[in-house]
């Protein structure tokens, strides 16, 4: 895939329909609270990413004004959805976030993680971290 963090969603509709995920550019889909990278396509309204969290980080606690769904790929997340007991989410797993919701996800140390998400279109890809804080992605220490 293509590193160019400048890169924004794609268009979908006016004879754009068919997109190869793996081989388009990415962009940061979690700005200041996150790790999170890959392509975003939108349509009218929802929006899809590709996303990669390296291994050993990914997003704080945080939230968005729209729902989401995520589908693990590749590696292992501890994901924690609103003050539920974390849990360790592999390839197979399908994750559902509900709207305004303080959700948290971290790549295990061992691999990167893929995932295939879905939001609708009430807000861009990027939320706000929980703590209102600008900090970075969540890393776990060495």
């Amino acid at each position: 895939m293509a590193e160019n963090r400048e890169a924004a969603p794609i268009r979908g509709g006016n004879g754009n329909y068919i997109f190869k995920l793996a081989e388009m550019a990415g962009m940061d889909a979690g700005t200041g609270y996150s790790s999170a990278f890959g392509p975003v396509v939108q349509g009218e309204r929802m929006q899809c990413a590709l996303i990669t969290m390296p291994r050993g980080t990914g997003a704080r606690p945080h939230l968005h004004p729209n729902e989401q769904w995520s589908y693990i790929l590749k590696g292992k997340l501890r994901v924690q959805v609103d003050g539920q007991p974390e849990q360790l989410c592999g390839p197979g797993t399908l994750l559902y976030t509900p709207a305004n919701t303080i959700h948290a996800a971290v790549a295990t140390a061992d691999e990167d993680v893929m995932f295939f998400t879905v939001k609708d279109m009430s807000h861009g890809i990027i939320g706000r971290a929980a703590d209102g804080t600008m900090a970075g992605p969540a890393r776990i220490e060495d």
